[in-house]
This record gives structure tokens, sequence and C-alpha cells, in this order.
């Protein structure tokens, strides 16, 4: 298998493996759906501790309003009683206006942010250092896991603006946002790889070669923003340790220089003429006025 080590601009995302018979465009659709999936998982990542701290999010229209504007308004939240968690809320204020306060008590606030956890590590960048590919079967069991933990505290549901639940049935509306910036839909993704564009209708091989134990970096880019930049001859990792090197060298070498100090060859008791000076009363002659 051809192991695909897939970036966006220097920052590692994740490792894919695949054929050299694979035509491009299976591979960018393949790599695409994982990318833009393991940023659905991050979303839902960061969103779902603030649900865990703070509770459901309020109506779009009462966000934002302090109390006194919401009794003013004679707004009133009709979710608030249908999406109890489990076990009885625990009032939590939301400073910034977003949810309702009433949020999950200790043991199930621990079930998300336990779940949390587990779906990071099952997709996170690390697992390139790791050595381990990131399949969609690897996204989709993320994402069960996050919407069975969300079931097992809201077991009545969330509301339907709430954006956990609308990311689960990929309703979200990231327009507006720094999240849309991320998304790379597959129309617009490109693969790169040693600064030329693998184009569809072609295969892999057809760039690389037929050797299936190949191993390449390469680099998704939206169309239009021209080629991503090359890679760079030596990794930071690789420089960090050349330096450490190079003052380590420099070190051993001061170290030496101090060791083959001759300096004591100066002294009176190392001259090998100081006897025969002695009996010549040559020695203590000083040169100059007295």
């Amino acid at each position: 298998m051809v192991q695909l080590h897939v970036k966006r601009g220097d920052e590692s995302q994740f490792l894919f493996n695949t054929s050299v018979d694979a035509p491009v465009e299976t591979v960018v659709q393949q790599i695409t759906a994982i990318y833009n999936g393991r940023l659905k998982v991050d979303r839902l990542c960061s969103e779902i501790p603030e649900l865990a701290d703070h509770g459901i999010t309020l109506l779009p229209n009462m966000q934002g309003l302090t109390e006194e504007q919401i009794v003013e308004l004679k707004l009133r939240d009709e979710w608030e009683d249908k999406c109890v968690p489990s076990g009885g809320p625990v009032f939590r204020k939301d400073e910034i206006g977003r949810r309702n306060g009433h949020a999950p008590n200790d043991k199930m606030k621990e079930v998300l942010m336990k779940t949390v956890e587990e779906a990071k590590a099952l997709v996170c960048k690390k697992q390139v250092q790791a050595n381990v590919c990131v399949t969609m079967e690897m996204i989709k069991e993320a994402l069960d896991q996050l919407r069975g933990a969300v079931m097992i505290v809201y077991p009545m549901g969330l509301p339907p603006h709430d954006p956990i639940r609308m990311e689960f049935e990929d309703r979200e509306d990231l327009s507006g946002t720094q999240a849309s910036l991320q998304v790379i839909t597959e129309d617009e993704c490109q693969l790169w790889w040693a600064a030329k564009e693998m184009q569809r209708g072609k295969k892999l091989q057809d760039y690389i070669g037929k050797n299936e134990k190949t191993k390449l970096v390469v680099k998704i880019q939206k169309k239009g923003q021209g080629a991503p930049a090359r890679e760079p001859l030596v990794t930071d990792e690789q420089q960090k340790q050349m330096m450490m090197h190079y003052y380590r060298r420099q070190e051993e070498l001061k170290k030496l220089e101090e060791a083959d100090d001759d300096s004591y060859l100066d002294s009176e008791w190392s001259d090998r003429q100081a006897l025969k000076k002695q009996f010549q009363g040559l020695t203590n002659i000083k040169w100059g006025p007295r």
C-alpha cells in the first residue's frame, strides 16, 4: 500500500493508505471526506464541553440578551422543559448568554468530557507520529461515540437550533465563521506532490511509479490558491537536533582548549635554564630605569 502523509500548508493532518492503481479523483474524494470529517469531530469536541458546562443553546432571538431584556421582551425558551439532562440540571450561568445555564450534573458531565477526549484521540494529528492511518471508519466511530454520549445525557434530544444537533444532522451553518475557511469541498480540493498538481483523470502510478511501498508527503489546497510551499529540506525537529549537536560540539572544543592550555610554560619552575642563570647571576634582571 502507498502511504500518503497529508498536509495542509506546513501542518500535518493524517496518514492515508491507498494503491498506485487508484485514480487521483478517488483519492482526492477520500482524502477530502476524511479531512472534513476530522474538522467536524473537532467542532463537536469544542461545542460539547460548552454543553456540559452551560446546557443547551438558547433560541437565536434570545442569545446575548440579559435576563431583564428577556423578561421585558416576554421571550420564553420552549425547549428548556423538553431538553432536560439525565439526573436533573445544575444551574451554571453562561456569561456570554449563548446557552440557558441548565447544565448536566457532574456525573453526566464526566460522561461527555471523557467521550470528547476519546474521540479526539481517535482522529488527532498525533496519529501521524504513531504511524496510524486515519480512515472514514474511524471518523464515523468518533462521531458515533459523541452522538451516543449526547443521547445518554440528553435522552430527549437537543433543540433543532443547537449547533451540536445540527452537526450530527449535517445541517451546520458555518457561514461567516473561521471554521468555514478550513473546510474544503471535493470540487475545490487539489492534491499536490513535488510542486505538481495531481490531475484528475490520471492514476497515482502516473506520478509515483508502480512501487506499492512508496511513502509520500502530499498537500491539499483549495482551487485557485496556487501551489503550496515546497517541503523544507530539513524539518524543524531535524534542525533542532542539528543545533543541539553543534552546541555540544562547541562546548567540547572549549573544554579541549582549556585542557591544552600551555601558559604554565611561562612559569619559573618550568624554565630549563633556571639553574644555569642562577650560577651566572642572571636571575632577577629587570630592564628599564629603577
